[in-house]
């Protein structure tokens, strides 16, 4: 049933990716790290969908971090890609190729292995405390260097470093997430926003969603989502060995199946997300973005004045001129010489 719940959200992540990143794409360049590009799109019903979506796979992945490891999770979560996929696909009108194909199965074949080389603990076992979140502090600080570097470039660069921000935050959210639930069990609900997680959770959230839209809107959904989805996983397995006590094998065997599936699941990712499904996805926004195709935004044919097929246009409100001099008045008399 855990499972299930995991794979259920993974596919409303997926959808509410896609939806959002071609509703945030039409936003300008202007709009890059302005708060003013959430403001634009929550005037879009595209957009506003795609966030229920992300919302309910979010509310479910809670539940799952509530059950299972977060080192279990957060690779069964990295599936939101092949169910991008599968919608990106339609909406853009590209067939699938075998790459894509290929990197499905490399991702589900990574996902696999870290699934088989890990025993799950139940919630509340862990040994995380205040003094174990200066990693979280660590991996802030990467994110809000990828992002100011993204900030000084342009394109598909500035779009990926955005989105590896933003990956890093979303990890840095599931594990709040955890330790709020693990307050949950601790306490009344009552007795929850007396502590920090909580408000940090909210934080976390909100940057991250910020973040995640300022990718998107800076280049294609390929150039985002990859580091989207692999700064996510590895912030979360991260946070849950050193923050919350999640067990590694560290024998020869299970080591070599967590190291085979760390691999497979980044270089599938890599291979789904360059989908040329999704880089078609930009052609569509394109075509529906409200400002194209104006005359300011048409080409000029050529910078020289238009010709005629005899001659230059002239004004008809100025004086024509003698083609071999001045035009001289009959009813004028003659000078005598």
């Amino acid at each position: 049933m855990d499972y299930a719940t995991t794979l259920v959200a993974a596919v409303l992540l997926g959808i509410g990716f896609v939806l959002q990143q071609s509703a945030a794409e039409q936003e300008p360049e202007s709009r890059f790290l302005s708060w003013r590009i959430i403001t634009d799109l929550l005037h879009k019903p595209r957009w506003l969908f795609g966030i229920g979506c992300m919302i309910g796979g979010y509310g479910l992945s809670a539940w799952s971090i509530g059950h299972l490891e977060l080192t279990l999770v957060e690779p069964l979560l990295t599936t939101y890609l092949v169910f991008a996929l599968v919608l990106a696909v339609p909406m853009s009108k590209q067939s699938v190729q075998w790459a894509e194909v290929s990197g499905a199965l490399v991702l589900c074949a990574g996902v696999t292995l870290l699934s088989v080389s890990r025993s799950t603990k139940p919630i509340g076992l862990s040994f995380g405390s205040f003094s174990h979140w200066y990693v979280a502090a660590i991996i802030a600080g990467i994110a809000f260097l990828a992002v100011q570097t993204g900030h000084r470039r342009q394109g598909n660069i500035r779009a990926t470093l955005t989105g590896l921000g933003a990956g890093l935050v979303f990890g840095i959210q599931d594990a709040l997430t955890r330790e709020t639930l693990e307050i949950l069990q601790r306490h009344s609900f009552t007795h929850l926003f007396t502590f920090w997680p909580p408000y940090c959770l909210v934080g976390a959230g909100i940057v991250g969603i910020w973040l995640m839209q300022n990718a998107f809107s800076s280049g294609p959904l390929h150039a985002s989502l990859p580091t989207i989805a692999a700064g996510e996983p590895v912030a979360g397995i991260v946070l849950g060995i050193v923050v919350f006590g999640d067990r590694i094998q560290i024998s020869l065997g299970p080591l070599a199946m967590e190291a085979g599936g760390i691999a497979a699941l980044i270089v599938g990712v890599v291979m789904v997300a360059r989908s040329s499904a999704f880089s078609g996805l930009r052609k569509i926004t394109e075509t529906i973005k409200p400002d194209s195709g104006g005359p300011a935004d048409r080409p000029q044919s050529s910078a020289l004045p238009r010709m005629d097929p005899v001659g230059p246009r002239t004004d008809p409100t100025r004086p024509r001129k003698d083609p071999v001099g001045p035009r001289k008045d009959p009813a004028r008399p003659r000078k005598a010489t």
